[in-house]
């Protein structure tokens, strides 16, 4: 699968929505919905592959999401647990490095425990799973500002050192170059604090599908639509610079 033109992203954000809907369309219980959807990562994991895209990441679980009823919340965190122990060969076995971002020490020790020896099993691999658990951007940013405050009062930097590189290099994953393209599921139309600083000049596409129902065709549609995209990063294209015709 190649998106047209070849220009495919080397990095992909997706915020998987859609999942209690489409639960609630089937007659299903929630839970049933973030099962089906965790599915669906491991299709869109392939699809990624595929295509040669070498970085996905995935908006798993926001900070605002512990506001969900315990029940939900418990059995995401062990649908969460069950994922890691069942793809970990997978990941493996496919070169595709583990990677979480976010408040882990929300979670639970054995959860921690389980994500931290996947990230060490498949650290040396070039293509990234990159899973955003209990993170929020605003807190991303918070976090970082606060790094570099450190800094500043142990005189390792100045006021006038600070600058868009300072706060880059102090986000969760410095090394990992900003989302070419966003995906949102579920047809919903907007960021929900996800990647706030990194997502300042991404492509987004929005897909009226539920995240469970997400396949390939879709997957392939967002490629070709940003394929067809003219990113300027707030410059103009040659194309763009014509003479202004004579009054």
């Amino acid at each position: 699968m190649q998106a047209s033109e070849n220009r495919v992203p080397q990095h992909v954000a997706i915020i998987m929505d859609g999942n209690g809907r489409w639960a609630k369309q089937c007659g299903k219980p929630r839970l049933a919905g973030h099962e089906a959807g965790a599915e669906t990562v491991r299709c869109v994991m392939n699809y990624c592959r595929d295509a040669g895209v070498r970085y996905l990441t995935l908006y798993a679980f926001s900070t605002e999401n512990w506001s969900r009823p315990a029940e939900e919340v418990s059995g995401l965190m062990s649908l969460l647990g069950a994922f890691i122990d069942r793809y970990e060969r997978e990941l493996i076995e496919r070169r595709v490095r583990l990677r979480v971002i976010g408040r882990r020490e929300d979670l639970s020790e054995v959860l921690q425990q389980a994500l931290e020896r996947v990230e060490r099993a498949t650290a040396g691999f070039e293509r990234q799973l990159i899973i955003a658990l209990s993170y929020s951007g605003r807190s991303e940013l918070v976090r970082a500002v606060r790094q570099i405050a450190e800094q500043v009062k142990r005189g390792k930097l100045g006021p006038e050192d600070i600058g868009e590189a300072t706060i880059a290099a102090n986000l969760y994953a410095p090394d990992v170059p900003d989302p070419d393209l966003i995906i949102r599921t579920s047809g919903e139309m907007r960021v929900s604090n996800f990647l706030l600083w990194q997502c300042a000049y991404s492509e987004f596409y929005i897909s009226p599908v539920f995240w469970p129902d997400f396949r390939e065709a879709d997957f392939r549609a967002a490629l070709d639509a940003y394929a067809k995209r003219d990113r300027r990063f707030g410059g103009v294209q040659a194309t763009d610079e014509r003479e202004t015709p004579p009054c």
